[in-house]
């Protein structure tokens, strides 16, 4: 589904069911260099379950117009013209790595609009290596292929995961090398500069669950669970035997996690 939103196209997944503003309604927001596929599972099922599902592109990612945004406040605010949009007046935000940081910070801005936030491989402050960061500017592959390297377990190398046929890492690639030029570094910029995540977390109002992966090398298990005790009531769940790119390592114990959040 195609949205405009501040004037520019959007395109929303909504999980292989038509849209009804009605229901209860899930937006996915997805990390640096991604797109709205990360969520292709979680998403599909919650349509066929009962919610209204909106699986973002993010500005300037996959079938989204551009410019990228390069600030996690405006892409908050970003989140929630994409309610107005849709007609939502009220949503749960689920949201990975630097989605995650999207996710709170609009429920600090916008309240009222909120209903729930989950927080996937979050840390703050998510501070990104000198080296990665010069890469995502200077040689895109090389930082692709950091970034594999580091969100995922020896487990997820073919053929060792359990889907036959499924390539995790094969798949990550491909879909770092789909986004546009640039994108890649204006992302991982925007999540080394965020400086309000206290700020927001002090502010944040609604149920809130923070799930992590014990052997995350990129948000490590430790910084999330400090950062979640900076949320009045959070939750915390814990996947064992996953990296930071659970959704793609452990699908199901995700899914499970976030069906019994939402209801």
């Amino acid at each position: 589904m195609e949205l405009t939103v501040k004037g520019m196209k959007a395109y929303v997944y909504t999980g292989g069911k038509s849209f009804d503003a009605a229901l209860p309604t899930v937006v996915f927001c997805h990390g640096a260099q991604c797109d709205h596929s990360v969520w292709i599972l979680q998403s599909r099922y919650l349509a066929h379950h009962g919610y209204g599902v909106l699986a973002l592109d993010l500005p300037g990612h996959g079938r989204s117009a551009g410019p990228a945004l390069e600030d996690i406040g405006d892409l908050a605010d970003w989140i929630a013209a994409v309610l107005d949009a849709a007609g939502v007046k009220q949503a749960a935000i689920v949201g990975h790595s630097m989605g995650s940081l999207i996710a709170l910070e609009c429920a600090a801005r916008h309240p009222a609009r909120i209903a729930k936030i989950a927080m996937l491989a979050t840390a703050y402050p998510m501070k990104v290596s000198e080296q990665l960061l010069d890469a995502t500017k200077n040689n895109e592959p090389v930082a692709q292929d950091m970034v594999n390297i580091w969100s995922h377990l020896a487990y997820a190398q073919y053929p060792n995961n359990p889907g036959p046929g499924f390539w995790v890492i094969g798949e990550n690639l491909r879909l770092m090398q789909r986004q546009k030029p640039g994108v890649m570094h204006t992302d991982f910029s925007a999540c080394n500069a965020y400086a309000g995540g206290a700020e927001a977390a002090a502010k944040v109002q609604c149920p809130a669950l923070f799930l992590i992966a014990r052997r995350d090398a990129m948000t490590p298990a430790r910084s999330a669970q400090s950062f979640a005790q900076s949320v009045q009531g959070a939750r915390t769940v814990m996947i064992e035997g996953s990296g930071h790119n659970m959704m793609g390592e452990k699908p199901d114990e995700v899914l499970d996690a976030l069906v019994a959040f939402l209801k």
